[in-house]
């Protein structure tokens, strides 16, 4: 049944995570397929080659909302509680769906390493030749746009509606860069030509400026250039823009396309390609320290004893040179610093771009894994938060499924940036997200196994009073059915007695002043005064409770509700109050906090004595301390 009801979910969950997610994707790249005239069918493989990258994003998302889902109507419907009554356990309960998450989980990791790859080199391939389906919607306004063949052009403004062009510069290259043409324009349009292999160029009121120095006129040509001004004119730019299937290989070296078996090949060559580099950077790097170049191991280190046993004033023979000299030399040596600088800087670029191919292989080969395993982190994430929760529907499972998506998202984004740049190691940074939920799927399922009140906000908002030292007041009404009257003389003789404790407590324990650290932190001895002083308070309340006295009732809601131990310590154990004086910050706020106890505890036992001496008084009286008990339950 529990299957049967998971699987529906999960089907229908899968495919609601997968469109989201795509259509996220699709507004990545929506002005790519708007105003192309790309076909249905192309349309079709778009769509279906971005499904199939979504799949490994979208399994872990499905999972975790129909976990939810299935084990919230169970606990709505009390059909879980049923179950347990049974005396079947929840995590017997979760081991058949378990197996079928750890299948989901393998099938997810087979996907990303055999489908995946693939869908995504021939989504590379679609989006590059999408982009190349109609260049001239492709312009941007305010920079250069390099997408034509051999044209750079600059547009300050563009028309959406009518498509024309204004302040226009063209660089119109042809063979070299002596032959560059640059070009003015008021105004301009393109338009590809009806059987797409051209681009129809219309430009109004500019210039032409082109070099002449070509073959057809020779190097030393009179004319160096020419110039025309003109109020209209046409160029034509061969340009196929029928739609065709770019190289996949522009794709192929990327991480992300690539099988964990592909990935582990690519690190081998990469690591022997940059370790080859490194090695002839490093023995450049020994030619340049010693200046010996094409010589022998012997006659280098016979040069290098010659020039130590020789002894330079680099000073002095500075100090000698004439002016012009003195300047020569100085330009010479910056001239060597600057190129030297000019090298180290390329190799590095050189050995830091090889790090970066390294980080991202690394980075996708754990993220393989990474994902099938968040399926089966979810799932116990989803299932536990739903018996606890018993919330099904659409309405807080959605809530949670999101929370929980976006903690993951975040912490796995930022690890992914964070190892990409170098900043963090790989493992550590692909690993963030689930070190982060792991514990947390362990505590969840736990609490969930074992009944325990997670979500429990009444046991959240006593603690955070607890731990404020807010308390709330006490609340005594009067009954309408009385069994048993109150024993007002014993009633007296308690109320008397801890009026007289309360008063020896204070005096003995001198609440004023601050606590002793020592005894507090390291030294502390028991002190149950005051739990017993309570206990014995609450069951002379509790007996007068029954009277039917309102004066006495009134009373009775004005007696604090006593901190016992907070005054003495701040924990039970000995080592946990060595640790918080350790901690300065800590031991200082628990300090604080115990002495502001104390002097509560004062107030509240001068309160507790005021109380009993205006109930015995009320008492003795009305005389109800001589009155007859109903206690000896006598007929």
């Amino acid at each position: 049944m529990i299957i049967k009801q998971f699987a529906l979910l999960f089907v229908g969950t899968f495919f609601i995570s997968l469109f989201v997610l795509m259509m996220q994707f699709v507004w990545q790249y929506v002005d790519t397929l708007i105003g192309k005239g790309l076909t249905l069918d192309i349309l079709g493989q778009f769509f279906w080659y971005m499904s199939l990258m979504m799949v490994p994003q979208a399994l872990p998302l499905a999972i975790l909302l129909s976990s939810l889902i299935t084990f919230g109507n169970l606990g709505e419907s009390s059909e879980l509680t049923a179950i347990k009554a049974a005396g079947i356990s929840l995590m017997q309960v979760l081991l058949p769906l378990a197996i079928i998450v750890l299948g989901i989980a393998c099938g997810s990791f087979y996907f990303q390493n055999n489908v995946g790859p693939e869908s995504k080199k021939k989504m590379a391939r679609l989006l590059i030749s999408m982009k190349q389906k109609s260049p001239e919607l492709e312009i941007p306004e305010g920079i250069f746009y390099d997408g034509i063949p051999q044209c750079n052009i600059y547009v300050q403004h563009k028309d959406l509606n009518t498509g024309m062009l204004y302040g226009i510069m063209i660089y119109k290259m042809t063979n070299s860069y002596d032959d560059a043409a640059i070009i003015l324009a008021d105004s301009g349009m393109l338009q590809s030509t009806a059987e797409k292999k051209h681009l129809q160029l219309s430009l109004y009121s500019g210039e032409w400026f082109e070099n002449m120095r070509s073959s057809e006129l020779g190097g030393d040509a009179s004319v160096p250039y020419r110039r025309e001004t003109f109020w209209k004119k046409r160029i034509l730019i061969d340009f196929d823009g029928d739609f065709n299937l770019a190289d996949a290989n522009v794709w192929g070296q990327n991480a992300q396309a690539k099988s964990l078996n592909q990935i582990r090949i690519d690190i081998d060559s990469l690591n022997h390609t940059y370790d080859s580099i490194g090695r002839s950077y490093y023995t450049d790097a020994k030619k340049l320290t010693y200046a010996i170049q094409g010589a022998s191991k012997a006659d280098s280190l016979r040069a290098l004893q010659a020039s130590r046993r020789q002894e330079y004033n680099f000073d002095s023979i500075y100090s000698k040179l004439s002016a012009d000299k003195q300047r020569m030399a100085v330009n010479n040596a910056l001239s060597k610093v600057n190129q030297h600088m000019s090298e180290l800087d390329f190799k590095s670029m050189v050995t830091e771009e090889g790090d970066y191919d390294l980080r991202l292989h690394k980075i996708e080969a754990i993220n393989k894994f990474v994902l099938a395993f968040s399926c089966i982190i979810f799932f116990f994430i989803g299932a536990p938060l739903g018996a606890i929760i018993r919330k099904g529907g659409l309405g807080i499972p959605i809530i949670v499924s999101v929370v929980v998506f976006i903690i993951f998202y975040i912490l796995d984004n930022t690890g992914y940036r964070m190892s990409r740049g170098g900043m963090w190691t790989v493992w550590f940074g692909k690993g963030l997200a689930t070190a982060v939920l792991t514990p947390t799927a362990m505590f969840v399922t736990y609490k969930a196994n074992n009944d325990s009140a997670v979500f429990n906000l009444d046991a959240y908002i006593n603690l955070g009073m607890r731990i404020l030292g807010m308390r709330r007041k006490r609340s005594v009404m009067g009954k309408e059915v009385i069994i048993n009257d109150p024993d007002y003389g014993k009633d007296v003789e308690e109320l008397t007695r801890l009026s007289e404790e309360v008063t020896t407590y204070a005096h003995e324990h001198n609440l004023k002043s601050p606590p002793n650290i020592i005894k507090v932190f390291f030294k502390y001895q028991p002190d149950h005064e005051i739990e017993r002083i309570s206990e014995e308070l609450e069951a002379v309340i509790e007996d007068l409770g029954n009277t039917r006295d309102r004066t006495i009732i009134s009373q009775l809601g004005r007696y604090p509700i006593v901190s016992e131990k907070a005054h003495t310590r701040p924990f039970e154990r000995k080592w946990l109050n060595i640790m918080a004086a350790i901690l300065v910050p800590l031991g200082a706020f628990l300090y604080i906090r115990m002495w502001t106890f104390r002097l509560r505890l004062l107030k509240d036992l001068r309160v507790i004595k005021q109380n009993n001496n205006i109930i015995i008084a009320h008492i003795k009286e009305k005389g109800l301390d001589h009155s007859p008990s109903n206690n000896d339950n006598t007929l």
